[in-house]
């Protein structure tokens, strides 16, 4: 089965092929015979009632340095495409919401993965408190009283922005540091959004897990261990990649919210898990392809278009 899959992603060029999720997806479709399709968020056009794109037909290769050839440009209507998969990275933004509406006027008929409007719907700092069982004490707001009694109650905490992605943004306050007001005066010029405070939770000196689930199905996970002095755990600013094995509690709450995301369609999805407590439901462009496999884990981008090919067939 030969599908036109239409890639929205940020510029190619400067991926790391390395790491690189929807680069690992783009080979793999690739290799099953899929034709590829190029562009970026701001390519994307509505007129008329048609979604189209300023596409360039894309070939890749595992060469870093020489990762990707491309075609030339053409206006493509996005609803002949058999397969559209967004994938560009956050800030979840207006720019983001506005790229959801606008798929949204082709899926399901030309398959959006993950679904547009689910994506939309489902924040990773908000769609997280859907399962209050498994997370850790958490508060949303940008009320001041609020939040202060919330550091009275648990002293050790961690606020960060509610549309952030990749660690930034992200500060832990202990009950004796001073820079809790300095830090709320930042944050309200820089973010017109809630914040979220949680409870700072030790067991991320141990890691914090990604769990990936395709389909709605567990499918691999990876640890990443923050570095000394550090209390994120990204990638990208010195967390370590482990290999891991799932807890008893982790394959609860992979059984407790993998039919959710199976009914929303949202095929790749990742979970942060710390300790006992999941902090977040990634569904815009989830990671850990490479890493997972880079342990010996599952083929996690075969996996993906599995689910793809299924729903095409």
């Amino acid at each position: 089965m030969a599908l036109t899959v239409a890639i929205q992603m940020d510029p190619i060029e400067k991926i790391d092929i390395g790491g690189d999720s929807t680069f690992a997806l783009a080979l793999e479709g690739q290799r099953r015979g899929h034709g590829l399709l190029y562009y970026g968020p701001r390519d994307l056009s509505f007129m008329g009632g048609k979604v189209s794109a300023h596409v360039r037909p894309l070939n890749v290769r595992a060469v870093k340095g020489d990762h990707f050839a491309l075609g030339e440009a053409f206006t493509y209507d996005l609803s002949a495409a058999d397969v559209v998969l967004m994938r560009q990275d956050p800030p979840f933004d207006m720019a983001y919401i506005t790229a959801t509406h606008i798929l949204e006027r082709i899926h399901p008929r030309t398959l959006v993965v993950n679904d547009p409007a689910q994506v939309r719907n489902a924040p990773e700092k908000l769609f997280v408190t859907e399962f209050a069982d498994f997370i850790p004490p958490t508060l949303i707001s940008s009320d001041l009283r609020a939040i202060r009694e919330f550091r009275a109650e648990h002293g050790d905490i961690i606020i960060k922005p509610l549309y952030g992605n990749g660690g930034a943004g992200v500060f832990r306050l202990k009950p004796d540091d001073e820079n809790f007001g300095a830090l709320m005066e930042m944050f309200t010029q820089f973010y017109r959004e809630p914040v979220i405070v949680q409870r700072y939770l030790p067991a991320v000196r141990q890691g914090d897990k990604r769990i990936i689930l395709v389909d709605g199905e567990y499918a691999g996970a990876i640890n990443r261990v923050p570095a000394s002095g550090e209390a994120r755990s990204n990638m990208h600013v010195g967390g370590q990649a482990t290999a891991t094995e799932l807890t008893t509690r982790e394959r609860d709450i992979c059984a407790a919210i993998g039919p959710e995301l199976k009914r929303r369609g949202l095929i790749f999805t990742g979970i942060d898990v710390i300790g006992d407590h999941m902090t977040e439901i990634n569904v815009t462009s989830p990671t850990g392809i490479h890493e997972v496999r880079r342990f010996g884990g599952a083929d996690i981008a075969a996996l993906v278009w599995d689910a793809i090919e299924a729903r095409r067939g």
